[in-house]
């Protein structure tokens, strides 16, 4: 068993692709624009997974449920998004401190909060991501791009889905809301 490392391509370089023929400064914009989005993804992901394990009360098992998908759709968003950047000659950001640190959303904290503060958390990640992601589709879409394009608006519309749910979850009269009992 060799002993020896070889670096086959270092983090933040771009490999041209002669296949996919993209100009190396648009590649670099995208897989800039792609590993933001990925970072993105991974925090909301550690974030809803944990309002999955810790989600309590009447609404438990469809919270319970609807968090798992959401998490999955990031996953799977991610998943799509890492391996474009790796197609087009990037390293996609890896490992939780290095997306957590290119990440434009925070990670809420290791605190258990209330089912409605933690969808209400949810849904401003949410919609800091959808933002972003709209501006990565202009980005792609102006840059001669229409695969990175169509990849990030397939991810959007479940973005955007996922986010609508949560929505209608913050209702008034979705979740039961504590009452004194005086």
């Amino acid at each position: 068993m060799s002993t020896q490392k070889t670096v086959r391509r270092q983090a933040g370089t771009i490999e041209e692709s002669e296949a996919l023929r993209l100009e190396k400064e648009k590649a670099e914009q995208i897989v800039e624009a792609l590993n933001t989005d990925l970072a993105n993804a991974y925090v909301l992901y550690h974030q809803l997974h944990k309002h999955h394990w810790n989600v309590e009360g009447a609404e438990f098992r469809d919270l319970h449920l609807f968090l798992q998908e959401a998490y999955e759709n990031l996953e799977a968003g991610a998943d799509m998004i890492a391996e474009r950047a790796q197609a087009i000659g990037g390293v996609p950001v890896a490992g939780p401190a290095n997306q957590q640190e290119r990440a434009t959303i925070t990670f809420e904290g290791e605190d258990v909060y209330d089912i409605r503060t933690s969808l209400e958390n949810d849904m401003h990640a949410y919609g800091d991501i959808i933002e972003g992601m709209r501006e990565h589709v202009q980005l792609a879409a102006n840059l001669g791009d229409p695969t990175t394009e169509h990849i990030l608006k397939e991810i959007l519309t479940d973005l955007e889905e996922d986010a609508h749910h949560i929505e209608h979850y913050l209702e008034d009269d979705t979740l039961v809301l504590e009452q004194s009992l005086n």
